[in-house]
């Protein structure tokens, strides 16, 4: 027996509109109308974003009297560069400069920051620097980042598991 101010698990809502979103001409979703012109502004971007990419890659490759045909390669090795780090020094580097930024602080001061928990300003440039993290290093880092040391080893070794 349902109780009275339980909702049903299948529901529907006649008076909530979605509009088609389509993609080369076939409709590939729905979206509150809301939404629908913010998300396809952002979306047409990223293709203007990538072909200006592939015409640049062309350009530089033409210029270097290269094969035109290892255009995408070159964007596809662009497109990696640019992605956030998930794994390494690079990563914990990524995660520091979001601390940072969090704090809303200069560089200078994100330093005596750092160095207060006993990282110095050498250890920061060094990480910085994509330099190997010592274990001695995960103790000061947990406590800037608020995360925890196996945490940060995980992070930090990940790329490297077998």
């Amino acid at each position: 027996m349902d109780q009275p101010n339980q909702p049903k698990p299948w529901q529907f809502h006649p008076k909530e509109p979605y509009l088609p979103v389509t993609y080369e001409g076939k409709v590939v979703g729905l979206c509150k109308p809301e939404y629908a012109m913010r998300m396809l502004e952002v979306l047409n971007d990223e293709e203007k974003v990538r072909k200006a990419l592939l015409l640049a890659c062309l350009d530089l490759i033409r210029q270097s009297n290269g094969d035109p045909n290892e255009a995408e390669q070159l964007v596809k090795k662009y497109l990696a560069k640019a992605e956030r780090p998930k794994y390494g020094t690079r990563a914990i580097a990524a995660m520091l400069h979001d601390r940072q930024e969090q704090l809303d602080i200069s560089d200078d001061e994100f330093a005596k920051f750092c160095d207060s928990y006993k990282l110095s300003r050498k250890e920061l440039q060094g990480i910085y620097a994509g330099l190997k993290i010592g274990d001695i290093q995960l103790g000061p880092l947990s406590r800037i980042l608020g995360r925890s040391a196996e945490d940060l080893m995980a992070v930090r070794d990940g790329g490297n598991k077998k």
